[in-house]
């Protein structure tokens, strides 16, 4: 059975997704979560969810921030990107951090039908318009060099990272994750090696680069 997570803080665009994929695809379970701290939730209880379809902007997740925190976790879930921030270029960088595709929320529902299908047949979807303006885009070194360090961490390791972005100590980090201090060391460290990082402020200037603000620039 074909397994689905439709993560956004909008009740009835939820319904509407949930709808679309329903008609889509025959037989597939719908998990709904609200925020991405349930999205990583519902990935961790359930690893055979085969799609996810993420809203970039709902708590706890601004920007690239939540695609980045899906891909590093589970990188095995294929993940359609869903905004209402439909600029070339925030879609170019979506891409470059692992998504599958981008569905604007101006979508229509046999779009976002067509979108699904697509993903799930291990292809890739975009808009027609849109794709011709993302095409004529080059991809971000920056990005695909940010993309590439964070796919080296752990899952555990990018829950560390994330908590570090958060301004945590490493004792508060313990404490959040039920480990010892000892062990968060040891994640920080390997952390700061495979990101080429020397300390907690370097890291954070990575993190806040997955913030939208430069794409959405004319």
């Amino acid at each position: 059975m074909t397994r689905l997570l439709i993560a956004d803080d909008h009740p009835l665009f939820r319904a509407a997704l949930r709808q679309a994929a329903n008609e889509s695809v025959d037989g597939c379970e719908v998990i709904e979560a609200a925020d991405l701290a349930g999205a990583l939730d519902a990935l961790a209880a359930d690893p055979e969810i085969d799609l996810v379809l993420l809203d970039l902007h709902m708590p706890g997740s601004q920007g690239l921030s939540g695609l980045a925190a899906l891909r590093g976790q589970f990188p095995t879930a294929a993940v359609l990107v869903v905004s209402a921030h439909d600029e070339p270029r925030t879609v170019r960088r979506a891409l470059d951090h692992g998504a599958a595709g981008f569905i604007p929320k101006s979508a229509s529902p046999a779009e976002i039908a067509e979108a699904i299908r697509n993903v799930l047949g291990c292809g890739s979807w975009l808009p027609a318009g849109l794709a011709r303006a993302v095409a004529a885009l080059p991809a971000d070194p920056a990005d695909v060099d940010l993309a590439g360090r964070l796919a080296r961490l752990t899952e555990q390791q990018y829950r560390v990272l994330a908590l570090l972005g958060e301004g945590l100590l490493n004792k508060q980090i313990a404490d959040r994750l039920t480990i010892q201090e000892r062990t968060v060391k040891a994640h920080v460290t390997a952390i700061f090696e495979k990101l080429g990082v020397r300390n907690r402020t370097q890291a954070g200037v990575l993190l806040r680069s997955l913030d939208l603000g430069d794409s959405m620039r004319p």
